[in-house]
């Protein structure tokens, strides 16, 4: 009987120990993924800045079902939203170079945040402003954005 009781009273101490060993691996995993999406953003405002917007669209699902929403309206699909970049942003004096400042980013679901902010362009052709909020999703292991509203 004591070593039962023994047994009990040591399994009973181990369970908190156990408990805050498995609420930290969450929380990793959740510092992890806001790293690799505040990777993939400064990416983006790099490849933008440089008027590269082909390594600014690698951010995105590369899908018909990506869709964004900004002041022209909805636009769905990968290619027409590149096709649209290419065409508003020709060169770098309309690219200019980004800045995002990042208010939020929450946790929807174990492989999907979305992010909320402002962008900043500094351009030749004129200073832009505004605020977007994108939706990221892993996929195959890295995140992309599968929806943009900007305005």
């Amino acid at each position: 009987m004591k070593t039962h009781s023994k047994t009990l009273m040591m399994m009973v101490a181990l369970v908190p120990i156990c408990i805050l060993l498995l609420s930290c691996h969450g929380k990793t995993g959740e510092k992890d993924d806001l790293q690799a999406i505040k990777q993939l953003l400064s990416m983006q405002e790099e490849a933008w800045s440089n008027n590269d917007i082909d390594r600014f669209m690698e951010a995105y699902q590369q899908s018909d079902s990506i869709t964004y929403f900004g002041s022209s309206g909805i636009r769905r699909g990968y290619q027409a939203m590149l096709n649209s970049y290419k065409e508003r942003y020709p060169t770098k004096a309309h690219t200019g170079t980004l800045k995002f400042t990042l208010h939020d980013i929450s946790k929807i679901s174990e492989d999907a945040y979305w992010v909320m902010g402002e962008y900043h362009l500094t351009r030749d052709v004129g200073d832009t402003n505004g605020t977007f909020m994108i939706v990221l999703k892993r996929i195959n292991g890295e995140w992309k954005i599968v929806g943009d509203s900007s305005c």
